[in-house]
């Protein structure tokens, strides 16, 4: 069997993981020479760059003036995580489930907070659930972009203007890459390692005026540890969305966060960012289309995500093989690109389907994206070729 030629040109940057994500072009340990190092964040000039955190990232977003903005621990599944524990429980919630952290948001409100009236509104990997389902009456959780299955959400039409129910978005792998609907939305979360390719362990917590109505009248029926506590003496704790963090941040992901805010201005701000993340997607695209082996794992073409690109494969061969041999013949693929240089940490998340995994957003150059898709054919066609030897033997 005759083996796809070593291509020539490779990705200048090799970072495709989905998180954490590459760092934005130009990137150097320099960017950090201000960072506030050895001082209290509670001192007036690094709680000032924390302030000028949650600023930018409100007007990047352009998150209307009345909703509040905060740093908060753990990244964004402390985010979520906070948003669930403080508050549900006042009224009956519905969960989309259609990928690996949204299925683990159903589990903690119907198993760790042990919701009676919990619905979970499931799909497979590579669809959306039945959006018809959802009732306006009800809380709302849900994921808008499938970190782990590459599966968005196309827009917010199916929730009603007029609703009752609270609707907490999930946003780490969409914020920053895609318009998000601030008027059909009343938590959103996300981290720092994602679309503009801060570091880990700090989340963003985004609560709108229903939210914080629902914080200061429904008192949940479980203790709260302090690490999620929004209000204190009945008040909303209004430091925390100046820069007043719960727990101590790193200054030095501040500083990194900074600089990962003034490259989004510099680029054009969100519009910037969604066209650098979009650009990527039209990439492989346009790949897929002519490809003999691989497919979208998304099934529906305006459900496709722009960040996380998930691809499964279609050959006839990887079809024979049982889950087992699907799974390592996956690895494999994305093992030797690694050991090439030429894509990190590209394989399909653990909990989905065999198939690759390419990180698309904004921190990514669409240069470095058309330079492995030549790359993907030669490693399918080595792993193709050393099966097809071990079928002969």
């Amino acid at each position: 069997m005759a083996l796809a030629a070593t291509p020539e040109l490779r990705p200048a940057n090799p970072d495709f993981s989905s998180g954490p994500c590459a760092k934005r072009p130009g990137f150097s340990l320099d960017a950090l020479n201000g960072a506030l190092l050895g001082r209290s964040h509670r001192a007036r000039e690094p709680k000032a760059k924390l302030a000028e955190v949650i600023e930018r990232s409100r007007a990047i977003l352009g998150m209307p003036a009345d909703w509040r903005l905060g740093i908060v621990p753990a990244s964004d599944t402390g985010a979520v995580e906070m948003a669930l524990w403080s508050l549900l429980g006042a009224r009956p919630v519905d969960i989309l489930a259609f990928e690996s952290f949204s299925e683990a948001w159903a589990t903690d409100v119907a198993k760790q907070l042990k919701l009676a009236d919990a619905r979970v509104l499931k799909a497979p990997y590579g669809r959306l659930p039945d959006l018809a389902q959802v009732n306006p009456a009800h809380d709302l959780v849900l994921a808008w972009n499938g970190t782990t299955s590459g599966v968005r959400l196309p827009d917010a039409d199916f929730i009603a203007a007029d609703r009752d129910g609270l609707v907490i978005c999930d946003a780490t792998s969409a914020a920053f890459a895609m318009d998000l609907p601030w008027d059909k939305l009343d938590v959103v979360t996300w981290s720092w390692q994602k679309v503009l390719g801060g570091e880990a362990a700090h989340g963003m917590l985004a609560l709108s005026p229903r939210a914080v109505e629902r914080l200061l009248t429904h008192k949940p029926a479980w203790p709260l540890p302090k690490i999620f506590r929004l209000t204190s003496g009945g008040k909303l704790s209004e430091g925390i969305f100046k820069g007043e963090t719960i727990n101590t941040p790193s200054m030095l992901c501040v500083e990194d966060a900074l600089d990962g805010l003034r490259w989004a201005e510099a680029v054009g701000g969100l519009p910037g960012l969604i066209a650098r993340s979009e650009a990527n997607l039209a990439a492989v695209a346009a790949w897929v289309a002519g490809s003999d082996w691989a497919g979208f794992l998304a099934e529906d073409a305006v459900t496709r995500s722009c960040t996380s690109i998930c691809l499964k494969i279609t050959a006839p061969w990887f079809a024979a093989l049982d889950a087992a041999g699907q799974a390592g013949a996956a690895k494999q693929i994305a093992a030797l690109l690694e050991r090439e240089r030429i894509a990190y940490d590209i394989a399909s998340y653990r909990d989905a389907p065999p198939g690759l995994r390419i990180w698309g957003g904004a921190t990514v150059e669409t240069s470095d994206i058309a330079a492995l898709l030549p790359w993907l054919d030669w490693a399918h066609a080595q792993v193709r070729a050393q099966y097809a030897q071990q079928a002969a033997e």
